[in-house]
């Protein structure tokens, strides 16, 4: 995927993955459109882009908030042109320290699931409604090890992830004739605050920097047209090269 002039979406753009990934399109040519709840942090990251010369929007706002769908659609496509790009990154452990399934309350599980599977339906269906009227465009799901793997206490987590996964699979049927892919990504471990919450005693040090992992799937959204609609990658697998 040429991203020179494209535009993009990126949801959990405050920090993290989030940020790093705006980035790393924004440098491949890409204009972005930045969405999270930390309207302070997302405008920190949006002016940083800027000044190192790119084109990045701040728009703050809950993906899990079922009025705020449309909203964030329109209001990106009004600052960037039409989203060529989709990327579902926002994403909640839910409460801290993790708790085994038994413990969670059904409202927690309802909150995991509206920020990491609900608002990335919503906004989908939007979107890449669009991107098949126009024959192309690209949704990626930042996805987990947690989805394939049951992992104790990561269970309302891991549910939602998986859910994810199977969700582009399912989009990935029924738009590929169109011209719409998806791809869900594990970004695998990182040196992020949502690590650090979940894994408090984990040695930080030995971690990939999110700038590393969002420069790996940079290049797998690149080159996203030879891989195959609904696959699910492992960014560890990719290289840094442009």
């Amino acid at each position: 995927m040429d991203l020179r002039g494209k535009g993009a979406l990126v949801t959990g753009a405050s920090k993290g993955l989030g940020a790093a990934l705006a980035e790393e399109l924004v440098r491949s040519g890409a204009r972005v459109a930045l969405v999270a709840r930390g309207a302070d942090d997302l405008a920190r990251v949006a002016a940083r882009i800027r000044a190192s010369g790119g084109e990045a929007h701040a728009l703050p706002a809950d993906v899990a908030d079922k009025r705020a769908a449309h909203a964030i659609a329109g209001a990106a496509a009004a600052l960037v042109g039409p989203i060529d790009l989709l990327v579902h990154n926002a994403s909640t452990l839910g409460p801290v320290p993790l708790r085994p399934l038994l413990d969670t309350d059904c409202e927690d599980l309802d909150r995991v699931l509206g920020v990491n599977l609900v608002g990335p339906f919503r906004l989908t269906k939007i979107v890449a409604g669009a991107m098949a009227l126009r024959g192309s465009g690209l949704v990626v799901h930042v996805s987990s090890d947690a989805a394939v793997a049951a992992y104790p206490r990561w269970g309302a987590y891991g549910v939602s992830k998986a859910a994810l996964d199977h969700l582009g699979r399912i989009f990935a049927a029924e738009l590929g004739a169109a011209g719409v892919r998806f791809l869900s990504v594990d970004p695998g471990e990182m040196d992020t605050e949502m690590h650090a919450a979940a894994m408090p005693d984990a040695d930080r040090a030995v971690l990939p920097r999110p700038e590393v992992v969002a420069r790996r799937i940079a290049r797998m959204i690149r080159e996203s047209e030879r891989i195959e609609g609904g696959a699910r990658l492992e960014a560890n697998a990719w290289t840094e090269q442009r």
